[in-house]
């Protein structure tokens, strides 16, 4: 079923028909919400009996995804073609463009919602590791050479703070889809004396062309994507022999299938890997809309299925690297040892001398000649200097909790 046969009498060829068809069963439910609200919109206007109201109502709120049909060119037809007589009416004063904007901002407003409950998960988990390990000594790295002293649960704490930022930009998103292009039509509205939905969207050439929202979103899905990426490197780096750092929980790792000793990182990696993909949904989508005059184009059918992939991959992602992060095991030996390098303690050393009256260029220079000289010896330990550079770490991860609980979803 389409809903423009009244124009076209041949029959679609085949390739023509599997081509422009619409791949959008998931946005089922969100064009059953937006249709139960045109439809009440009709029945304010008089177009909908009080019947055909209840009737269309009540459909519209148990249909699933069983009633697609293979000759249903999109779930927008499918929802006519169950309605039956009703959804012969239905489609006063609407087009299939701001039908599908509607249906569209309720899909990214949920999926932003559910990304930010994911989130909030992960870092639950990293926060847990981070105040149980809010003392344990450890390099920190620039250039991933050894740069000064860090604690586990600091560094850590770092991973909230990206994760913070991408929730967000998550909220960002999920506000920007929440205003309604309903009443919008094809472009410029309809004459029938319908009442405006709430939040309406000031243009209607723009209430049907808009998917800055969906851009918002996979923006949102492509930075936290990125910040995955990091995390699984450094979870990569720190479960190898070479760094030692942590042991992975075997039920988030997985095997070779020729090598029986191997225990691999495939949780850390393929969430790294997926950051590529991420970035490709949203420069590509960013590249069909670049081009686009006002008002719909066909083109934006091709908003749905980045959005619908990058939904899928963040809650797989999220919910494996919550799993991961859970049951880490770290080494506290092993980092309490690299963290013993005495080189780790020469800026404190510069700087102790900067207290003293010396220009910090010359301090600089005066411990650098003994690192060279292979003579420098630390004036601190490095729990102490952790101690006077980051300050109380557990109440850090106190003040990140009370964050992370306040802004709730």
């Amino acid at each position: 079923m389409t809903l423009w046969a009244g124009r076209v009498e041949v029959r679609l060829a085949p390739q023509v028909w599997e081509f422009l068809r619409a791949r959008d069963a998931e946005l089922l439910p969100y064009d059953c919400a937006a249709s139960r609200a045109h439809a009440r919109r009709l029945h304010a206007a008089g177009i909908l009996t009080d019947d055909e109201f209840a009737q269309a109502d009540e459909t519209l709120a148990s249909l699933d995804v069983s009633v697609l049909a293979e000759d249903d060119e999109d779930v927008h037809s499918a929802i006519e073609r169950v309605l039956g007589d009703v959804g012969r009416k239905i489609h006063a004063g609407r087009s299939r463009n701001d039908q599908v904007a509607a249906a569209m901002r309720l899909y990214v407003a949920d999926a932003c919602a559910e990304a930010n409950d994911a989130i909030k998960e992960f870092a639950t988990a990293v926060l847990e590791q981070a105040e149980a390990e809010a003392d344990t000594v450890m390099p920190g790295y620039t250039h991933l050479q050894r740069a000064q002293p860090v604690t586990l649960g600091w560094h850590l704490l770092a991973w909230t703070e990206m994760l913070e930022r991408d929730r967000a930009r998550f909220g960002f998103a999920g506000e920007r889809a929440g205003e309604s292009p309903l009443g919008a039509g094809a472009l410029a509205g309809s004459t029938l004396p319908l009442p405006k939905p709430g939040g309406s969207m000031r243009n209607t050439l723009d209430a049907v062309a808009d998917r800055d929202f969906v851009l918002d979103y996979l923006y949102a899905a492509a930075v936290l994507f990125v910040h995955l990426s990091r995390i699984g490197e450094e979870l990569v780096l720190w479960s190898t022999s070479e760094f030692g750092f942590a042991l992975l929980p075997e039920q988030a790792a997985t095997g070779s299938s020729m090598m029986p000793q191997k225990l691999n990182p495939d949780v850390a990696e393929l969430a790294r890997g997926k950051a590529g993909s991420a970035i490709g949904r949203l420069t590509g989508l960013l590249a069909t809309v670049k081009g686009l005059a006002l008002t719909y184009n066909r083109d934006l059918q091709e908003d749905k299925r980045p959005v619908f992939d990058a939904r899928r991959e963040i809650r797989e992602a999220l919910g494996a690297l919550t799993v991961l992060v859970g049951g880490l095991q770290f080494d506290r030996e092993r980092l309490a040892r690299a963290a013993s390098d005495p080189l780790l303690l020469a800026t404190d050393a510069a700087e102790a001398l900067v207290a003293e009256g010396m220009p910090f260029r010359d301090a600089h220079e005066q411990v650098a000649g003994t690192v060279r000289a292979g003579t420098f010896e630390p004036g601190s330990t490095a729990a102490e200097s952790v101690a006077a550079r980051l300050g109380d770490v557990r109440a850090a991860a106190a003040e990140a909790r009370a964050r992370l609980a306040a802004h709730g979803r």
